[in-house]
């Protein structure tokens, strides 16, 4: 392994970068010839592989596939970009490995995995109880407004999603998968994407509350129906019982309808999202029925989210990143 101090990388955005450069045949033997055994998971430009190196160290290798059509600049745009960001709230990049048509990047291994595999898995989603479950999306916000504010780029992450979260051996999580950047350099696509991602955090908020996937299944009663009723607390995952804060799980259901007004005006910024959470005897506006209608548990015991203006999967799945300093 060698350490790559800032080379290949773009001059504006590439100095004080520290990686370790992997050659091929070190991610081979760790990850066994990148054996089936040892597949975590595959994406939209590769496979995930868990590896261990000569030293004990576990890591996570994301091999991207030859027909991603990604080619070496933009796999230097990724590694700069997520290099530098560096937070406890967010997977940290170790080092990457180029050969030939091998493109990797090497992450940090986190144990437990995705919260996917918890909230959607009747037998662990009884390992995280309500507070562990608020703590997860107590931790959430932090590393987003680091992404949108407090790093030196200003990234917007749009494919927020449960399994794009990854848990440590605490359980504290880790927002992962950047994906490639989309570089945008001012002002009104970053306009248009300022709010997207509070969407995508009011879906996995209510993911998290009910355990339950979205989809587009249509039910007779909707989370927004519920709402109106004042019996939206019964969507609360039945494997907590009673056993979890009502005043906090109303008051993330409330946030998570905010997050998904059909208008970005209307939706809260995460900085507001931050203090909404952290103050919760804050008075809250009254939500107007969303931008999506949030179905009741249906008949495969899955959350429903029916587009009033679209399938929320037709949204594209990307980063927007705007190259800006602070």
């Amino acid at each position: 392994m060698k350490s790559l101090e800032g080379s290949f990388m773009e001059k504006d955005i590439g100095k004080n970068v520290d990686l370790d450069v992997f050659d091929l045949s070190t991610i081979a033997a760790a990850t066994d010839h990148f054996s089936p055994s040892n597949k975590l998971g595959e994406g939209g430009f590769g496979s995930v592989y868990k590896g261990k190196l000569l030293n004990e160290q576990e890591i996570a290798v994301k091999r991207l596939s030859q027909s991603s059509g990604q080619g070496m600049q933009e796999f230097k745009n990724e590694v700069t970009l997520i290099a530098k960001l560096q937070h406890r709230n967010l997977v940290r990049l170790l080092g990457y490995c180029f050969h030939k048509e091998e493109k990797m990047l090497v992450y940090e291994y986190l144990p437990n995995k995705g919260l996917d595999s918890f909230i959607f898995d009747q037998e662990k989603a009884s390992l995280l109880d309500w507070k562990k479950r608020f703590h997860i999306i107590q931790g959430i916000v932090p590393g987003l407004l680091y992404l949108h504010h407090d790093s030196r780029l200003r990234i917007i992450h749009r494919d927020l999603k449960a399994s794009n979260v990854l848990l440590d051996s605490d359980l504290n999580p880790k927002i992962s998968d950047f994906g490639l950047a989309k570089i945008f350099r001012g002002g009104e696509d970053e306009a248009k994407t300022h709010r997207v991602v509070g969407t995508y955090f009011g879906i996995l908020v209510l993911e998290i509350i009910s355990g339950r996937k979205n989809n587009s299944y249509y039910q007779k009663d909707s989370v927004w129906d519920l709402w109106k009723q004042d019996k939206v607390l019964t969507i609360v995952d039945s494997s907590l019982g009673d056993s979890f804060d009502a005043h906090e799980a109303l008051l993330c259901i409330h946030v998570a309808i905010l997050c998904v007004q059909e208008l970005a005006s209307d939706r809260p910024t995460m900085t507001n999202v931050a203090f909404m959470l952290s103050n919760q005897e804050t008075m809250l506006p009254s939500p107007n029925q969303p931008a999506f209608i949030f179905r009741q548990l249906n008949h495969s015991g899955e959350l429903g989210l029916a587009s009033t203006c679209g399938d929320v999967g037709s949204i594209n799945n990307e980063t927007i990143t705007i190259l800006q300093a602070r």
